[in-house]
């Protein structure tokens, strides 16, 4: 696998371009699909529903559009060798909407980020960012966060990174087997944390979990 091509598409990806003919052939898809479904278009709350939704939709996939913000790291005060490196850098919880590539529905929850810098480190914020890049697109929890670990280690060759990610699914609470409020968890290791765990056990207690 490429991961300078990958990232590059996910960090750095060209803005979408939609025209206004596209957005008006789409919202009359819409209005067709809310009309036949049952939903009323000729009230003041509703008629411009379809105009909304379209929108709202491309709003809430702006992760496709990257941030290339993400791309700056700093050095830390260490340079080279095996032992340099500094103590685990952990945050979160971090918030998090997303939809669900399967039904379209969204998923929503909190991503908590570690890893042990090396010789570069991002700044806090970028983290926040990083996750939103990556969650709001069409995608699954697992992509998430193994897009997350991935990125982490493609900018920072730290040496680990860790995140553990929680989220309600509503295509199993409004659909389906219709679950009551049930919370999906994920966990992904790269480096020390992959063979170390008591780094792990010190990562969820530094998140604030029991594990």
């Amino acid at each position: 696998m490429d991961l300078s091509t990958e990232f590059d598409d996910i960090l750095e990806a060209p803005a979408r371009e939609i025209s206004d003919e596209q957005i008006a052939r789409f919202e009359g898809y819409v209005a067709e699909m809310f009309a036949t479904f049952g939903m009323d278009l000729n009230t003041a709350s509703t008629k411009d529903t379809p105009r909304r939704f379209v929108r709202a939709l491309y709003d809430i996939t702006s992760g496709y559009d990257g941030d290339p913000k993400l791309i700056k790291v700093f050095d830390t005060e260490c340079r080279g060798g095996p032992d340099c490196r500094l103590s685990q850098v952990v945050e979160g919880p971090i918030r998090f909407y997303s939809l669900c590539e399967h039904h379209a529905l969204p998923f929503f929850g909190h991503a908590y980020i570690g890893y042990i810098a090396h010789e570069n480190i991002i700044g806090l914020s970028k983290l926040t960012r990083l996750v939103r890049v990556v969650a709001r697109r069409f995608t699954v929890q697992e992509r998430i966060g193994q897009e997350i670990v991935d990125a982490l280690e493609h900018l920072l060759k730290p040496h680990g990174a860790a995140v553990y990610i929680e989220a309600h699914h509503l295509c199993m609470e409004m659909r389906g087997v219709r679950e009551t409020s049930p919370l999906t968890r994920t966990t992904y290791w790269r480096g020390e944390y992959d063979s170390n765990p008591s780094l792990r056990a010190e990562f969820f207690t530094a998140c604030g979990l029991q594990r």
